[in-house]
Formats: C-alpha cells, structure tokens, sequence
C-alpha cells in the first residue's frame, strides 16, 4: 500500500470529485532544486518552455524531464496518488497511468491563469513555493479575498449546488480533478515573490474513463 493512501482526502463540493494529497518534503525540495537549476540555464530553460501550449499568462511555463520525473519519484507519486483516489471513487483499480505531460508555472505579481481545462483523462495541480501573502484588495471591506487563489468551477450555481469552489494554496498541497474541470488562478498584487505550481496530464484505462462505453 502507497503512503498516498493514507494521506488522501477526497471530497465533492460540486459533481465531479477532487483528491488531496500532501506531498513529502523530500519531493519538494527535489522539486524546487530542479525547478532553479533549470532557471538558471537559460539555454535549458529555453529547450523546455511549454508557454505556447499553456493557457497562462505568467512568466514561466516549462515541462519536466521524464528522465527526472522517474528518478525523483514524481511520476510514483502521481500514479500512486490517482490509483488511489480512483479506487476510493469509482470502486475500480486503474492499470493504465500514462503521463502525457507534467510542467512547472512560475506565477508573479499581477500574472494569471484564465478559466481552462486540460488534456488527457485526470489533471493536478499543487504548490512548491509561494509569496508570503497575496496582497490585500483596493476596497478593504471585501467579506473574500481571491488574489492568488485557485477556483474549480463545474456547471452553474443552483439551489443546494455551488459552481466554484475556491483553494487557497499551501505549500505541498497537490489536487487531483477530472480534466474538464475548469478552473481558473486569480492575480496577487503584494510583491515580486513568485507563487510556483505543479501540474500535470495523464491517461489512464479508457474503460474506466469513458462512462458511455459498453
């Protein structure tokens, strides 16, 4: 049994279910120590970048080296972490985890990540280094402060049935949602710290995915 297991907590705010899982401080600063030494080389930094396939308007996008998602544990954790959020929901152990891509976003004051959705079956996105506050607003009086904040959004508000359910991140916290599930990453205004994310793509069995096969 993964330690995945043991750490997930999932949850329904709308129709479509959405996995926690915290990740290790080990995977983290792998993470993070991989994320500067790419920043640092330029020319490596520019061989990865994966902004023209994003929707984000950030300073930096870039994809992750399979070579380095497999020898630091990354692609472990994600396979471990969706076999195990899938078997709780859907009552079925996947055997396909195919991880189309995984890529990094380097967030700063005023960037964002308009309303989307991604590739593949699931997606995920969790939090490896982030400013020391978002900013306050412009009105001081605002019940909700959303600067920096993720929201997943499904359908319409209805009676007894929200749309969005907004996250405000947390170092090493990952979110794991089915690939449609739009969501959208609101602007902060407080420094030049950056918000840095993970995210990723996959397929996994078709049969379990598809819920109008035979």
């Amino acid at each position: 049994m993964s330690s995945e297991k043991n750490k997930i907590q999932i949850f329904r705010p709308f129709g479509p279910s959405v996995a926690k899982v915290i990740m290790s401080e080990e995977i983290i600063k792998l993470l993070n120590d991989y994320v500067d030494k790419i920043v640092d080389d330029k020319k490596k930094s520019k061989e990865l970048d994966y902004g023209d396939q994003l929707a984000g308007n950030v300073m930096q996008e870039f994809k992750l080296e399979e070579d380095f998602m497999k020898s630091s544990g990354w692609a472990n954790f994600l396979a471990n972490a969706s076999s195990s959020w899938l078997e709780k929901t859907e009552g079925k152990k996947i055997t396909k985890f195919h991880i189309i891509n995984s890529w990094i976003v380097r967030q700063f004051q005023n960037d964002y990540n308009p309303l989307h959705v991604h590739g593949g079956h699931i997606s995920g996105v969790g939090y490896l280094k982030l400013p020391n506050d978002f900013g306050e607003y412009s009105q001081k009086n605002k019940a909700k402060n959303f600067n920096g904040v993720l929201s997943l959004v499904n359908g319409s508000k209805l009676f007894n049935s929200p749309a969005t359910y907004n996250i405000k991140p947390k170092v090493g916290e990952f979110y794991f949602f089915p690939n449609y599930l739009m969501h959208v990453v609101y602007p902060f205004t407080n420094s030049n710290e950056e918000r840095r994310s993970i995210s990723f793509n996959a397929l996994i069995n078709d049969e379990i995915y598809n819920v109008y096969g035979n």
